[in-house]
C-alpha cells in the first residue's frame, strides 16, 4: 500500500469504497460514546467521506487526514464548498470553520500537528492498510492519543483468502491484539455486510460480517 497506489486509485476513480450517503454504522452507534459536541473528533485516511459534514452538522469539530489532494479538492467541491488552505510543517491544511483537512501522510502526522483529541473515527483506515502497516498505524494513534479518549473503531472480518485487501480482513482477535494493551474494548454490534455490499460476493466472498468497537483509551 505504498502511496502511488493510493494516488493512482483516486486518478482512475476507483474508489468504491467511497459512499455518498452517511454510513448507517455511524448514526447509530456514535452515540454509544457520549462524546459532547464541540469536542474535536479525528478521521484518519478521510478521503471525501461525507460522514464529516455529518459529525460537523453534530456540532463537533472535525479533523481529517488525507493523503490524496484530489480527494481533498473533491470533498470541496462536491459539496460547494470553498477552504482556506496554508501549510503546516509537512502538510496542507485546507479548512472551513470546524472542519480541518491534512493533506498529507498519516505516518508523518506528530501529536502537536493534531493538538488535543477527544474522539476517533475510523470506518475505513485500519481495514485499508495490510498487518504491518495496521501496527505501525495504531502505534502512531497510540502516540496521538490520551487518556479517555474514545474511538469508534469498523472493521470487516472475512476469510481473506476469497479477496485480497483493501479492504483488508480484521478479525476481532486482531482487534485485541492491537487495542488491548492500551484500551479498553466493547464489540457494539456485528452483522451480515453481503446483504448490503453485494459486490463483495462478486469479488469472491462467501461470508463477511462488518462488526463495530467501541475503545476508550486508559
Amino acid at each position: 500500500m505504498h502511496h502511488e497506489f493510493w494516488h493512482q486509485r483516486w486518478q482512475q476513480n476507483q474508489i468504491g469504497f467511497h459512499k455518498q450517503e452517511i454510513n448507517p454504522l455511524l448514526e447509530r452507534y456514535w452515540p454509544k460514546l457520549s462524546v459532547n459536541p464541540g469536542a474535536r473528533v479525528f478521521i484518519p485516511l478521510c478521503g471525501k467521506s461525507n460522514d464529516m459534514l455529518w459529525l460537523l452538522a453534530m456540532g463537533f469539530q472535525v479533523v481529517g487526514i488525507e493523503l490524496s489532494p484530489l480527494a481533498i479538492e473533491s470533498f470541496f467541491a462536491d459539496n460547494g464548498l470553498q477552504p482556506s488552505v496554508r501549510r503546516q510543517g509537512d502538510f496542507l491544511v485546507n479548512e472551513i470553520d470546524g472542519l480541518q483537512i491534512f493533506c498529507g501522510d498519516f505516518f508523518a502526522l506528530r501529536p502537536t500537528d493534531l493538538g488535543e483529541i477527544d474522539a476517533v473515527y475510523d470506518r475505513g483506515s485500519l481495514v485499508a492498510l495490510p498487518a504491518d502497516m495496521r501496527i505501525e498505524y495504531v502505534s502512531s494513534l497510540y502516540a496521538m492519543l490520551s487518556t479517555n479518549v474514545q474511538i469508534l473503531l469498523i472493521a470487516f472480518d472475512y476469510p481473506q483468502h476469497e479477496m485480497p485487501g483493501p479492504p483488508f480482513s480484521v478479525q476481532r482477535e486482531e482487534v485485541e491484539s492491537l487495542y488491548a494493551h492500551w484500551c479498553d474494548i466493547e464489540l457494539l454490534n456485528s452483522e451480515n455486510a453481503l446483504e448490503n455490499e453485494a459486490h463483495f460476493k462478486d469479488r469472491g466472498l462467501t461470508r463477511m460480517a462488518e462488526q463495530t468497537y467501541r475503545l476508550v483509551v486508559r
